[in-house]
């Protein structure tokens, strides 16, 4: 990386964690230009979700938690437009990919344009559970995420951090709706070898739909160990 192009990365991390970022990392992921031709560096943006409201959860999530959920996913929106619009001015290029958002071309796949937590693992900002989520290196599931992807030169050499999950099931077993197979997370596994998204959305939608129409839940988040503690 040149000194221009680590001043950019330096003053683009500066302003997002002035602007509300928690963490900020930089990737360059090999599958990138299959989805943002010309684009092959990802900015990821971390936001820590508050520890008191993930506490209040028990056996379903809370009308707080989903307010919250809602709050930390246009935050990172807003943050992400912020960080494109830096470095549009500067003469580069951007896409965002949307916090929160499904992208379901050939029928309900639980997915979005871009894996977030996979920039998140390639930026080196933490790993992957069992669960499924991403685990922060420092706080553990408790975060949402959000990525951006540039033509600017953000990054050199991706970082993988291995799954900490060791022989716990804590999340195998507070999950209701039996979404979680209990395999360790590997590079290579695909999603479905660790977690069942359509279990955990139908359980969701019957059981919660008094809270964001069954749109979240958060037991597996809650019971993980994996987090700073005070």
């Amino acid at each position: 990386m040149n000194d221009s192009a680590f001043s950019l990365r330096s003053s683009l991390q500066d302003l997002l964690l002035l602007q509300g970022a928690d963490d900020v990392g930089f990737s360059a992921p090999p599958d990138a230009g299959e989805f943002f031709p010309r684009l092959p560096y990802a900015v990821s943006v971390v936001i820590r979700l508050s520890d008191a409201v993930v506490d209040e959860i028990d056996n379903a999530p809370t009308h707080t938690y989903f307010h919250h959920y809602r709050t930390v996913n246009a935050q990172l929106d807003r943050l992400t437009l912020l960080a494109g619009q830096f470095l549009q001015r500067n003469g580069w290029q951007y896409i965002a990919v949307g916090a929160s958002q499904s992208i379901n071309l050939n029928g309900w796949n639980y997915q979005g344009r871009y894996s977030h937590k996979k920039a998140a693992v390639l930026a080196g900002l933490g790993s992957v559970g069992k669960s499924s989520l991403f685990l922060h290196r420092q706080w553990g599931p408790r975060v949402r995420l959000a990525t951006l992807f540039t033509d600017c030169p953000l990054a050199e050499e991706n970082q993988i951090l291995p799954c900490p999950c060791g022989s716990c099931t804590l999340c195998q077993k507070a999950c209701p709706a039996g979404a979680i197979t209990g395999e360790l997370w590997e590079p290579e596994k695909n999603r479905s070898e660790l977690f069942l998204p359509e279990s955990c959305s139908q359980y969701m939608k019957r059981q919660f739909q008094h809270i964001g129409r069954g749109a979240v839940c958060g037991i597996c988040m809650r019971v993980c160990p994996r987090r700073e503690h005070p």
